[in-house]
């Protein structure tokens, strides 16, 4: 059944608009900041992009997810989308696992463990993901040990369910695409025009 916009809850689509604004705004402040080499106050940062270039890194969203992943630009633009969709649970766990990979004390390691484990893995946590029955008991036998790679299996799973799921609604939805045209044209003007024949 196809629902009408009047349908959703106006505060989705007021959080939508503001995705789309956030984004608009990003990549007017890096074009802004380009000729000095520094953005404001955004930190964005790519190992794929060259210094601060908003727009190819905006572009190299949609060749890979890890291209995603990698850009801290392209994090918080899949994050601010996943909220306007009520599904950020997945990326914030993979984040956690992200940075409790890092960790190396083992009392810390542990701690943080069980705090990741009741914020995401446990039936009716908070930020609930949508892992198997058999994942979710894996990953508790791995607490009573807890090492780096305990949420391995469970982070995994969640990062193919947004590739499949999650990223590419991101890709076609209208804010992306309206940035990545956007874009797509700052990165045009930048480039050298080739000379007209006539």
């Amino acid at each position: 059944m196809c629902r009408t916009l009047a349908a959703f809850p106006t505060n989705c689509l007021e959080r939508a608009k503001e995705f789309k604004t956030r984004l608009g705004i990003f990549l007017h402040k890096s074009e802004l900041g380009s000729g000095t080499g520094s953005v404001g106050k955004f930190e964005w940062d790519s190992k794929h992009s060259k210094e601060g270039n908003f727009s190819e890194d905006v572009l190299g969203w949609r060749e890979s997810f890890d291209l995603l992943l990698s850009s801290k630009n392209g994090v918080a633009a899949f994050h601010a989308f996943l909220k306007t969709e009520f599904s950020e649970e997945n990326l914030e766990f993979w984040l956690a696992c992200e940075e409790f990979r890092k960790l190396r004390s083992a009392t810390k390691l542990a701690s943080r463990a069980h705090r990741i484990f009741e914020e995401f893995i446990c039936s009716e946590a908070p930020k609930e993901v949508n892992i198997d029955h058999e994942t979710r008991e894996l990953t508790r036998t791995n607490l009573q040990t807890p090492t780096a790679m305990c949420f391995d299996v469970a982070q995994g799973k969640t990062r193919t369910l947004m590739e499949k799921d999650s990223y590419p609604r991101f890709l076609k939805s209208p804010a992306y695409r309206d940035l990545a045209a956007e874009a797509a044209a700052a990165s045009a003007s930048a480039s050298p025009s080739e000379p007209s024949h006539t």
